[in-house]
């Protein structure tokens, strides 16, 4: 029998951001716990349970551009810690930002996770 602790706790956070850059919302979502909840760090919630996380990434895989970049990853216990350049269209137009994303997990499934976005920076227009 495996026990909850033994499951490796990057596994659910690297499902997610392939899920995430395949723009996936079924498989994104399959990582995440019912009762997961969502923050902008360090403690703004903006989202609760899944049915909320995944009407936000709804909107968010409409992007065209979207994709996640992993520049660096720390596991401790039952913590991950990601360093993102997340490419985004913006309102004002096409660009990126630096995210450092934190995520609990417990059994297999994102249980919370704390987002620490930049300043985005837009991509100059080529002519």
């Amino acid at each position: 029998m495996t026990n909850s602790k033994d499951i490796d706790p990057t596994l659910p956070v690297q499902g997610q951001l392939e899920a995430y850059n395949a723009r996936d919302i079924d498989a994104f979502m399959q990582w995440w716990a019912e009762d997961c909840q969502y923050f902008a760090f360090p403690s703004t919630l903006l989202a609760e349970g899944t049915a909320a996380i995944r009407a936000r990434h709804i909107e968010r895989f409409k992007e065209p551009d979207l994709h996640g970049h992993l520049l660096s990853r720390i596991a401790l216990d039952n913590l991950v810690i990601d360093h993102e350049t997340v490419t985004r269209t913006f309102p004002e137009g096409a660009g990126e930002v630096d995210v450092v994303c934190i995520y609990e997990v417990s059994g297999g499934k994102i249980t919370k996770a704390w987002f620490k976005m930049g300043q985005p920076r837009l991509h100059l227009a080529t002519n």
